[in-house]
């Protein structure tokens, strides 16, 4: 299969998967990317047309945390403006018990992403049966999408015809995971190519 010599990506972003691994690696406490200027600067050193940039995330209810809430609205609402193709899901709630030292147990609620991973995998797939792309640029560590890497070999077989799947990711000594989605191509983020990347907005005002 020819490398074609103009290749068209478009960057499938896992925005909470993206921002716990910004705070592991570079110690950011909130996610203050400006996913287009990373998307973009990954591409450009690969020398990749970035045609669609994709943002996932979960949103938690405003009646449980009216902080993440406001911050993600009105981050997610300046994506779309800049022509992001943002799909935002609420947080599904449910009750969590713990075991306390003391043998006793406690209730609380928390909130769970749920269909991300999912959303993102068939994307991915769907993108590629379209031949919207010729690279999937993915901004996650999430190993669930390691069997979308491995089907973009058999549609690239199908279609005769050369597609490449590569995983983005921050990366320092400090990083606890220091791998990438399994049968990708993994590109390594480093704290100075980030940095260049930042929002100035700030959206917890």
């Amino acid at each position: 299969m020819m490398e074609p010599k103009q290749k068209r990506a478009i960057a499938y972003v896992d925005g909470q998967n993206l921002f716990h691994s910004i705070k592991d690696a570079f110690g950011y406490t909130f996610p203050n990317f400006d996913i287009q200027l990373l998307a973009q600067a990954i591409s450009v050193t690969q020398g990749w047309d970035i045609v669609e940039c994709r943002f996932y995330t979960g949103i938690p209810n405003p009646g449980d945390n009216a902080f993440w809430n406001a911050f993600w609205v009105k981050k997610t609402a300046q994506m779309g403006r800049a022509c992001v193709k943002v799909l935002a899901r609420p947080l599904r709630y449910r009750n969590k018990i713990v075991r306390l030292p003391d043998g006793s147990s406690h209730s609380f609620l928390t909130g769970e992403e749920k269909g991300i991973d999912v959303r993102i995998a068939l994307d991915i797939l769907t993108g590629a049966m379209n031949r919207t792309y010729d690279v999937a640029l993915v901004f996650s560590q999430d190993q669930d999408l390691s069997e979308a890497a491995s089907e973009i070999r058999t549609i690239a077989q199908q279609q005769t015809r050369w597609i490449k799947i590569a995983c983005a990711f921050p990366w320092s000594p400090a990083a606890h995971n220091k791998r990438g989605i399994n049968s990708t191509d993994w590109m390594k983020i480093d704290r100075a190519a980030y940095d260049k990347c930042i929002d100035p907005r700030d959206y917890r005002a």
